[in-house]
Formats: C-alpha cells, structure tokens, sequence
C-alpha cells in the first residue's frame, strides 16, 4: 500500500528524463526538456490493487475478448463505487464501454433522437465539440457565464447561463453536463444542478452527464451524480464514467454507461450486440477497474491529497510569476484553466515561447485560454509555473 507521504515523495522524485523514460504520451508528445502538461494523465505511481489485478490477469492470459463475468464485474464495482456518494444504482443499469467518449457516441448514434441537437457549455472537454459532427448531429453551443468568487468576490467562477441554455434546448436535445468540469475545474452543487434539471426538463431534452472526474473532488466539495438528485434527473439521464481519470488508466479501455432514462434502457436493449459490446472494452481494462473501484479508495485519497497539494503550490508560484494571468478554483479534475487573456499572449504560443505544452483553450471554444495538467511531481509544477512567468517578458 502506498500513504499520502510515500506517494508524495515517490512522485517528488521523479524528473523529466524519468517520465520521458516511461513512454507515456504526455512526456513523449513533447521535446525533450519540455514540460507535458497537455494530455491528461497522471505522472503519481500506479495503485498496487491495480498492478497486481492486472499482474494476476497476465499470468492467467487474460488478454482476449471481454468475457461476460468480468462484464459483470465492472456493472457491479461500478455501482457499488457510486453507492460512495449516496447513489444505489442498480448493476443492471451499467454498460461497460470503451471510453466515456465511446459512450457519448454510442448515445448520439443510437440512443437519442438523431434530429435533435447537442447544447454544450464552453469551455467544454475537446472531443464535445467535435464528436456531434461525426455522428450527425448539430452542436450548439453556450457560453458560460464568469461570476465574482471567495469572499471577499476578487476570484472568479463558472457558472452555468440558464436562460442561454433554455434559448438553445428543444425536446428531445442532449444536454452535455461534464461534472466535476473539464476544463474549468467546476464541482458544481446541488442548487445548480436542480436549477438545470428544471429548464432541461420544461425544454423537455435529455442530458448526458460526464462525471469521469468525480473521484478527483477536492477536499472541501462534495460530487453528487446528476441523475441521483430526484426522479426528474432520472428521468432524463444517460451518465457517463470510469476508473480512467482517477486511477490513471485510460489506455485499458472500460468506461462505463449508466442509463436511468427508461427511453435510453428500451434503445439499449433494442441494439445488436457487436454495437453493444464492440465498443473497445479490455479485459485488462475491465480488471483494472474492478480492482480500482473495490480495492483503490485509499490509494486515491492519498493521490487527491498529492493533487490538492500541487494546485495551491502551482496556484501560489503563478500568482508571483505571473500576476496577469487568472488560475480559476480547481475545485476538481486535475487540470488548471488559466486566463491569459491580461498577459496578453497567444495561448497557442506558449509551448515554443516557454517549452510549457498544455492545451490552447482554442480547442475547449474558448480563445484566450490555456489548460495546463497539475498532476505532475511538485518541482515540475514549480518550474512550470516559472516558466509561464518568462511571458510576462516575452
């Protein structure tokens, strides 16, 4: 088992070179000497239920096709995990998938109404914005509104803009809802989420509702799934999530669907099942997520405490290097959204000005803006962060 401390200084250690030694995308994507803090993995040691489930599914050659008990595994420790934040979830209602994104197309294509269109919040997670075109459908996007935060109201939020949405919404759209939010690092609380229900349901749409982030909450707020807040929700949800984002495996392939819309559970009965169950899910990625939702709780804790630690440092060491540019609260995820719009200077050139590669919030629909992955050893946040001060003389 690895503590808070043990993780802490394992991951403290580790340098560039070592990460580029690993072979992950994020380290590998970039020059050497570079900083990787586009792609979003996690560079924390991997937790050991993880390693030895995974270990155990090699010696027994577990490397074919998904068979059904470890199907039944994943629907299982996937509600049992959401039982965590009060939400008794019937097993029969989860569908191993791919991806999340896997999911999000699975519902596009056959799920929902292929005439009605998608509403978007931006900023909003890359694939949003591109996936409805792939399957057809029309994507409208909704800014969301920035409001004064803390308190004494000097920080800054996001907020959702109700009448914007209900202007966009007709009967039968899919509401796309990323919670804990990406990119914006967002949790948002039960009075927002109801005040959402509410114009979704008069609009009489659908919600899709990405909460792959929700076992990186932060310490100080509470996750609570979208479809658990009342029989409306319910009602009109199809959810999407994963070990992936908080255990670090999204290169195993299990996401996981879950359909409390009767509307939704009728269509996903109605599917072939080379659509149904061809959607990429691992064996390895299937026994890693069981092994992640039924043996990895401390092991995350320890992995939000390092987090958690590593936004108020890189927070603190931006705001001396570069007070021009705004960190908004991460209250969950991992991934800072940093305004950069008082420096000023082009997010897209940030990487070839100062060698820090994080995503140009371009690519999120709005310019301007940079998304920068925390989860890296705290002396590299550190030198990122003097780094993206160097523009401030660019």
């Amino acid at each position: 088992m690895i503590d808070s401390l043990d993780l802490a200084a394992r991951t403290d250690a580790l340098t560039i070179e070592d990460l580029r030694a690993r072979g992950g995308l994020k380290w590998t994507s970039v020059p050497p000497g570079a900083i990787g803090a586009g792609v979003a993995e996690m560079d924390m040691p991997l937790a050991p239920a993880i390693v030895a489930a995974l270990h155990d599914a090699i010696d027994h050659g577990t490397t074919g096709y998904l068979p059904p008990a470890l199907a039944a595994g994943v629907s299982e420790s996937t509600a049992q995990w959401q039982a965590r934040y009060g939400w008794a979830v019937d097993p029969a209602d989860v569908h191993p998938v791919g991806s999340v994104v896997t999911g999000f197309r699975i519902l596009l294509e056959y799920l929902t109404d292929p005439r009605a269109p998608v509403v978007l919040p931006v900023p909003a997670y890359m694939p949003f914005l591109t996936v409805p075109a792939t399957a057809g459908r029309e994507l409208v996007t909704v800014p969301m509104k920035i409001v004064p935060d803390g308190p004494d109201g000097r920080d800054r939020r996001y907020e959702f803009d109700l009448p914007a949405i209900a202007a966009a919404l007709r009967p039968r759209s899919v509401f796309v809802l990323t919670n804990p939010h990406n990119p914006t690092g967002r949790v948002f609380t039960d009075d927002e989420l109801l005040a959402l229900a509410e114009v979704v349901d008069n609009a009489e749409a659908m919600v899709f509702a990405d909460e792959i982030h929700a076992p990186l909450t932060m310490p100080g707020f509470t996750h609570r799934p979208y479809a658990s807040l009342s029989a409306i929700t319910a009602g009109h949800t199809i959810g999407g999530t994963s070990a992936s984002k908080g255990w670090n495996i999204p290169g195993l392939g299990c996401g996981q669907l879950i359909l409390t819309a009767d509307d939704a559970r009728a269509a996903w009965d109605g599917l072939d099942p080379f659509t149904k169950h061809g959607g990429g899910v691992t064996p390895l990625g299937a026994v890693a997520t069981i092994a992640a939702y039924t043996r990895g709780a401390d092991h995350l804790a320890a992995v939000v405490d390092y987090l958690a630690a590593g936004r108020d440092l890189f927070r603190a060491e931006l705001a001396d290097a570069l007070p021009g540019a705004h960190l908004f609260p991460v209250q969950g995820t991992y991934l800072g959204w940093l305004d950069l719009q008082g420096v000023p200077v082009d997010p897209a050139t940030v990487a070839e000005r100062v060698g820090v590669h994080g995503v140009d919030g371009a690519h999120c629909g709005m310019p301007g803006f940079l998304r920068v992955n925390l989860a890296m050893p705290h002396p590299l946040l550190r030198q990122a962060a003097r780094r993206l001060g160097l523009l401030a003389a660019s």
